[in-house]
């Protein structure tokens, strides 16, 4: 496998002038935790043949390389999901037409996050963090949050991932060659506040780690699972997609077979874009 993102170098709001300018419907891509917006490189082009204008804005204060990122690891720290969702939907806000927004693991619950918000023409969470009102605690998805969630101070910190952390969180369903790979072609260290957030959004009823699963305005919604994921097994799935079923808009699941939490950046991405863009062709 060959893995060669090439850097998205556009500012956001230069992404939402370029967005705009083309008259299409917007697809706007959400990274989770560890990863940078790079993660959607190979997406983008996918839906842009497709018709639409695909916009890849990172969290506040992304560096743009993963180089960059471990020279200066201290601009992870502090990003709460609050402060990113309203940074999100200020961005949305800015666009002419209402988009599709897609993401992936934390950038999933961002997604739902916004979609309750009424600001998503359809959209797909896929291997989505949990949020209020999620209850499965899987022992997988506990190790996983370990190297973060073991140690309080890290609330305020940006944590990298050692490889053999990342080959079980990320990678446990390729090959040892790929995940090193992936590992050195994408991970970077991540804010540590939102995991502590998610771990303890079912003791706080103030939580930022909410959606509005029930809001009539939140659109068509995908909730794509993969089969081995570590990070967000198959009960964390079940359970949002119970919580969103609820709604009165389309709510569907789709399990992929065989793939871990990595399956947005690994040698099959295609067929989860194309899983994804089978959705939106149909709303949006």
């Amino acid at each position: 496998m060959s893995v060669q993102p090439q850097p998205t170098h556009l500012s956001d709001d230069e992404q939402v002038t370029r967005a705009n300018g083309t008259g299409r419907v917007p697809v706007l891509f959400i990274h989770g935790l560890w990863l940078l917006p790079s993660s959607w490189d190979r997406w983008g082009p996918v839906f842009a043949e497709a018709g639409y204008a695909p916009m890849c804005p990172g969290w506040p204060d992304d560096p743009d390389t993963v180089a960059e990122a471990f020279a200066e690891p201290e601009v992870f720290a502090h990003k709460t999901v609050g402060r990113v969702a309203d940074h999100y939907a200020a961005l949305i806000g800015k666009l002419d037409r209402k988009p599709v927004v897609i993401g992936h693991s934390f950038g999933g619950l961002l997604t739902q996050i916004v979609a309750g918000r009424g600001l998503a023409a359809a959209s797909v969470a896929i291997d989505s963090a949990p949020f209020r009102g999620v209850l499965p605690l899987p022992i997988s998805a506990l190790r996983a949050a370990s190297p973060v969630l073991g140690n309080p101070a890290n609330r305020h910190r940006a944590v990298p991932l050692t490889y053999e952390q990342f080959h079980y969180s990320f990678a446990n369903a390729v090959s040892n060659e790929e995940a090193k790979e992936l590992f050195e072609t994408f991970a970077v260290p991540a804010a540590g506040a939102p995991l502590f957030q998610a771990a303890a959004a079912n003791l706080n009823p103030w939580t930022e780690a909410k959606v509005n699963s029930t809001n009539p305005a939140r659109g068509p919604m995908l909730i794509v699972s993969g089969e081995q994921d570590h990070t967000v097994p198959r009960a964390i799935s079940d359970a949002i997609y119970n919580k969103q079923k609820r709604n009165i808009g389309v709510t569907e699941f789709v399990e992929m077979p065989g793939r871990g939490h990595s399956l947005t950046i690994d040698h099959g991405w295609r067929e989860v874009a194309d899983t994804a863009l089978a959705f939106v062709k149909r709303f949006a």
